[in-house]
């Protein structure tokens, strides 16, 4: 079967299953299983696919068009540049979630220390220690499933950190100038709602913000001050209607410079503030 055909398949099949982006996946998944580039669909379109080749991106396809996500069938996803190994053990990385990481780094000074609550890949931490000089890196998560994930990511990225099978801050010792969290933050009666890709793939923990979806913010915010040095700064990813929420929480909590930053889209994607030591908190 030639190449064009088959990517011309792919897009049907997608297409008839109701698959978001069928046109990109079907390009996507081909390109992974036969090791070729955009150009090659224009250039080589009627090259011919090997047998073992079509056979797996056929099973793809299939895996693809029942709603398990791209990222899970190719074994990774781009963020910030860095690719990161993902299952269905850790939340998929996802480009608002840059948002926040691009928040951190206007702030973030060679040398500093992090702590990244709800880690999951890493992806956000290990980000951050690429792109800045010698700062020293912390992840803590619930799942320890998460954080195998998150070491392999370290690994293969060449980079060192520390990752701790920690509820939030339990096992958590020394003090941080930023500490940052994408944590759980849908409502948990809106989960069955959300898009099968999402509701049935990735890990609940990671999606299940309470009742009202500011559980976790709630628990952070307040028990913060004890890792934080003075001046240090609290940053959250938040959904899109948290701004006035979470901020309002931290502000209650005496944090300074409360800030509310939006993503490309213009919506409300990252929360953050600064400690002023023991007398503010």
């Amino acid at each position: 079967m030639e190449y064009r055909a088959l990517y011309e398949y792919g897009v049907n099949r997608l297409s008839e299953s109701g698959t978001g982006e069928a046109a990109l996946d079907a390009r996507l998944l081909l390109e992974e299983v036969c090791g070729t580039s955009r150009s090659d669909l224009l250039a080589h379109g009627d090259e011919p696919v090997k047998e073992e080749h079509r056979r797996r991106y056929l099973e793809w396809i299939e895996k693809r068009a029942g709603r398990i996500p791209l990222q899970h069938i190719l074994g990774y996803q781009e963020f910030m540049g860095l690719r990161f190994r993902v299952n269905g053990d850790v939340l998929i990385p996802r480009q608002d979630t840059e948002t926040l990481v691009e928040e951190v780094l206007r702030k973030l000074h060679d040398g500093m220390r992090i702590l990244d609550l709800c880690t999951g890949s890493g992806c956000i931490l290990l980000s951050l220690l690429r792109y800045s000089n010698h700062c020293q890196g912390t992840g803590s998560d619930l799942s320890e499933k998460a954080l195998e994930v998150a070491r392999g990511n370290a690994r293969s990225l060449g980079l060192e950190a520390e990752f701790v099978h920690s509820d939030l801050f339990e096992r958590i010792t020394g003090k941080f100038e930023i500490i940052v969290s994408n944590p759980p933050y849908i409502p948990g009666g809106e989960i069955s709602g959300l898009m099968e890709e999402v509701r049935d793939h990735d890990p609940r923990m990671a999606l299940d913000g309470g009742e009202d979806g500011l559980s976790f913010y709630k628990k952070i915010i307040s028990q913060a001050k004890g890792w934080l040095c003075p001046g240090g700064e609290l940053f959250f990813e938040i959904g899109s209607d948290q701004g006035e929420a979470v901020s309002s929480l931290m502000k209650q909590a005496r944090y300074r410079q409360v800030k509310v930053s939006q993503d490309l889209a213009g919506l409300d994607r990252v929360v953050c503030g600064v400690y002023g030591g023991e007398n503010s908190v």
